[in-house]
């Protein structure tokens, strides 16, 4: 006598057979999903390498980085693994990953301190440097780099000091001394800007200390005859008339032209100014 399965039995057997279809394809995707994941693995060190490039080339930062370190971790040895993380590095710095990039040339130097592209990794610390602390707030509001914190301009500096000194010949060192003689315009604009708010609130002392500082730290830069301009106010307010001459004295010789000798500088701007938001920053160095 032949038993039919129970109505339930059937309906058990059929969501059992679902659910292995489901679990299957499933199981399927993420089997797809791990080779995609890995599909360098095994591959010729040179078709990686070639892959992360083509990825550079066309501004791939994140899957060149990727691709790089790919590399890196099957080939841990040769020409290839050195290039890949320089490159590795410098896809980190055009993607805005400042840190991951200090670190990444950190250690590259560390462990190859005479490689012959030693002079490129100094100079790339330098890029990263100069803009590791720019913000959204400061490209949307435009707000003036040498009144905020020096300290990773100053690492900038040091960065291409080094390969201006140790690598004069290198192909980089001409834009390094470039790039270091911007800093110290603006490490200069951050002194005189220090003084001029001394200078506003009558701390006339101070603002002739800093101006002096400027003078003697910063010779020649572009903030020099302004520098000037602030020691001879700083000694008119002190009552100090011989200095204050001294002082327009070398300025009319100097620049001639300088709206301090006219009375128009240094021209602050107006408290109203502080009240609005959207108004962004304007010292008395600004023409507009």
């Amino acid at each position: 006598m032949t038993h039919r399965p129970s109505r339930s039995v059937v309906r058990a057997g059929l969501v059992l057979a679902a659910l292995i279809a489901v679990g299957g394809s499933g199981c399927a995707r993420v089997g797809k999903m791990f080779k995609k994941d890995n599909a360098d693995e095994g591959q010729p060190v040179e078709q990686i390498y070639d892959k992360a490039h083509r990825s550079m080339t066309n501004t791939n930062w994140a899957g060149a980085e990727q691709s790089f370190k790919r590399l890196v971790a099957q080939y841990p040895y040769g020409p290839y693994t050195e290039q890949a993380l320089i490159e590795t590095a410098y896809a980190q710095y055009k993607a805005g990953k400042h840190e991951d990039a200090v670190s990444s040339i950190d250690r590259f130097i560390r462990t190859y301190p005479t490689h012959r592209n030693i002079a490129y990794l100094y100079y790339l610390r330098g890029l990263v440097n100069s803009s590791r602390d720019t913000v959204f707030l400061q490209k949307v509001w435009r707000l003036d780099a040498s009144r905020r914190d020096l300290a990773t301009p100053q690492q900038a500096y040091n960065d291409f000091s080094i390969v201006a000194e140790r690598y004069p010949n290198s192909r980089y060192a001409a834009d390094a001394r470039e790039r270091m003689a911007a800093l110290r315009n603006t490490f200069a604009r951050h002194e005189l800007e220090t003084a001029l708010a001394y200078l506003r609130r009558d701390a006339y002392v101070a603002a002739a200390s800093r101006a002096k500082y400027l003078l003697e730290t910063y010779p020649q830069s572009v903030h020099q005859n302004d520098a000037v301009a602030t020691l001879a106010a700083a000694y008119t307010g002190l009552g100090n008339e011989a200095l204050a001459t001294e002082a327009r004295g070398q300025l009319q010789k100097s620049a001639p032209n300088h709206p301090y000798l006219s009375g128009k500088w240094p021209d602050f701007p107006g408290n109203l100014r502080k009240l609005n938001p959207f108004a962004g920053e304007k010292s008395a160095l600004d023409n507009d």
